[in-house]
């Protein structure tokens, strides 16, 4: 008879293969995830906030290659390469000033469920649309972000892939750069997390008398690394662990922006009041022991609501009361857009066609837009400057 540990163990195993078919059916067998998004004129214009006699213009005189045509001559629209390069050409990137901080914002929430890394990997590639570097840092050994990127943690990754040779009792690593990794988005890169990554809990809790003294130094050193990487960025999008353990500390002294995602329900309410409150203790003994801790802003956001069930509705009417201008006026909605992405390890962004219907496509990418144009904004406000203009007021001007 198997013991309990076998069974476990038996139930990882079968997990961890059907997540690998999974991966396999979502994109080709022996083949990395790949991006065939392609964006239209009208919309290229309005992400680049010009007129798309101006993108013809440059077409025609030589600055800009025309995209390539289908068979029956229509054109297939821009990559998200090709549109890297029309800003470059236009004048129209979004990157931050040399001058100007990058942001590092951390996405955590205690409470399980409530989309943690779907906001992380969905805001990561709302960014990307818009233009700016991104670099996404999964520090969850659970590793969904890391999933939804396009590799499997149990297979693709190993420790000295993670943080773990940087963050351990006996690093081999002196900075970050050996774990940053390409992703099929050109603008944005990630640092994988594996489960092996929560050895590092288990080295810092065994570290005996020395242990607050390594916790301050394993504090300092993830900032300085994220630091130094982010040079290169103009956002860094951090997923912590949903707990309150030594690599969740770390994250939250190395951002220097905290997003804290909740659904509007009861029980995500009250356990994102215990979070704040928990922060606040942890926050304090942090500054107590010299560490600094600093935000450029703390927002809420709520996420996966659903604007037709009456209970959401008065959740929601209690946040904002609660939270006032901290919670971020606009939420993300529930969509079955979003849910049908996630089985085929994407987010909304990475579509090239809709899985429902084409209204419900529109309506969901739509809200995201909104809904995470709002933290676009608070960063573009911490480097001083507005959001890019539209076409509509460029052409008003």
């Amino acid at each position: 008879m198997h013991s309990i540990a076998d069974q476990i163990g038996d139930l990882a195993e079968a997990g961890e293969k059907m997540i690998e078919r999974l991966r396999r059916k979502a994109f080709l067998p022996d083949s990395r995830k790949g991006l065939n998004v392609r964006i239209g004129i009208a919309e290229a214009a309005q992400l680049l906030g010009c007129s798309t006699n101006r993108i013809r213009m440059a077409e025609e005189d030589g600055r800009l290659p025309p995209p390539p045509a289908s068979e029956n001559g229509r054109r297939v629209g821009y990559t998200v390469e090709d549109m890297l390069n029309m800003r470059a050409v236009l004048g129209a990137s979004p990157a931050r000033a040399p001058s100007d901080t990058p942001a590092i914002i951390a996405v955590q929430n205690f409470k399980g469920g409530v989309g943690k890394s779907t906001v992380t990997t969905h805001l990561a590639h709302y960014f990307a649309v818009q233009g700016y570097r991104v670099l996404v840092v999964d520090c969850d050994s659970q590793a969904t972000t890391t999933t939804l990127f396009g590799f499997n943690p149990h297979f693709n990754i190993t420790r000295a892939e993670t943080l773990y040779p940087y963050l351990s009792i006996d690093p081999t690593q002196a900075d970050l750069a050996y774990a940053v990794k390409q992703t099929p988005w050109p603008n944005v890169d990630l640092i994988p997390s594996n489960l092996e990554l929560f050895d590092v809990e288990y080295e810092l809790a065994a570290a005996g008398s020395d242990g607050q003294s390594v916790l301050a130094a394993r504090f300092r050193k993830l900032k300085q690394g994220l630091l130094d990487l982010a040079c290169d960025y103009d956002v860094v999008i951090l997923d912590p662990p949903p707990a309150l353990g030594t690599i969740s500390l770390a994250v939250m002294q190395a951002a220097n922006a905290l997003l804290v995602p909740l659904a509007a329900t009861t029980p995500d309410f009250c356990s994102t009041v215990q979070f704040l409150s928990m922060m606040d203790q942890v926050i304090g003994q942090l500054i107590a022991a010299g560490i600094s801790v600093d935000y450029n802003f703390v927002r809420l956001i709520c996420s996966k609501f659903d604007g037709n069930d009456p209970s959401h509705a008065m959740v929601r009417t209690i946040m904002e009361q609660t939270f006032g201008p901290a919670l971020l006026p606009v939420p993300i909605l529930d969509s079955a857009e979003i849910s049908h992405a996630a089985l085929r390890m994407m987010t909304v962004y990475e579509l090239d066609k809709p899985i429902g219907t084409a209204r419900t496509n529109k309506r969901c990418r739509a809200n995201l837009d909104e809904a995470l144009g709002q933290i676009e904004q608070l960063v573009r406000t911490g480097w001083g400057r507005m959001a890019p203009a539209d076409e509509a007021a460029l052409l008003q001007a």
